[in-house]
């Protein structure tokens, strides 16, 4: 069911406005309140987004965020947290969540971010963008979200499929760390552009043969990234 969130969080009173407003944007809402529940529950009530507070009780939404992960279960995932330091949007979104929005918000930004994620990681392909796309030793499957390095299956988060993804589709372009920042994120994280440079390395480690020479994602200095097909022309570092 594409409508059906989730809700965790230990505050009774978030959790309950949280509830009340998505109800009446239309969705189906379960609500939980420590980090065991969510892997009890996410099985039997498949949701379609998990709204994950980070301070939880007997498991933290961290942990439960890279469980679920590790257990290859990609349910989308918007973090709550009380905390406003970039490194702890960093820690989250690079421990496999979609989403990260700090305390106090509005509920209104909530259901745009939560539509916003569902339709960035549920899109909708065209017919042509059905086929795998080979680069080099790198083929991607847009439908199945799966990647493969020299034939061999890849584990990647769905923030690194997504931003693997998106430079793949402007292959051979200059994106600006704004560029990534709203085309993968689908919204300015103001100054955070180094949570683009944190998955840059990530995806690197997964798909260079040497991280520290890449031959498929070039950086160019003081503006971005491009992705470069290694049998295509010379790669060369600015």
């Amino acid at each position: 069911m594409e409508n059906r969130i989730l809700v965790v969080d230990d505050d009774p009173s978030i959790s309950k406005l949280i509830e009340f407003h998505l109800k009446l944007a239309g969705f189906e809402v379960q609500c939980v309140h420590d980090g065991d529940s969510v892997l009890n529950m996410v099985n039997d009530y498949r949701p379609s987004l998990i709204v994950l507070d980070v301070m939880l009780p007997k498991m933290d939404g961290i942990q439960v965020c890279r469980k679920l992960r590790g257990q290859n279960n990609m349910t989308p995932i918007i973090m709550l947290s009380a905390l406003h330091e970039i490194p702890d949007k960093i820690v989250g979104l690079d421990n496999g969540a979609d989403d990260y929005m700090t305390k106090p918000f509005s509920p209104q930004e909530l259901i745009s971010r939560i539509h916003s994620v569902v339709r960035r990681v549920r899109p909708f392909l065209p017919a042509d963008e059905y086929e795998s796309i080979q680069i080099g030793s790198i083929e991607i499957f847009p439908e199945q979200r799966e990647v493969t390095v020299d034939g061999k299956s890849t584990e990647l988060t769905p923030k690194e499929f997504e931003l693997l993804y998106f430079l793949c589709k402007h292959k051979g372009k200059v994106m600006s760390r704004r560029q990534l920042l709203h085309g993968v994120w689908d919204y300015n994280f103001l100054e955070d552009t180094r949570i683009v440079d944190v998955h840059i390395s990530h995806l690197r480690d997964k798909i260079e043969k040497n991280s520290r020479d890449p031959e498929y994602i070039i950086t160019i200095r003081n503006v971005g990234y491009k992705l470069k097909d290694p049998g295509i022309g010379q790669a060369s570092m600015a």
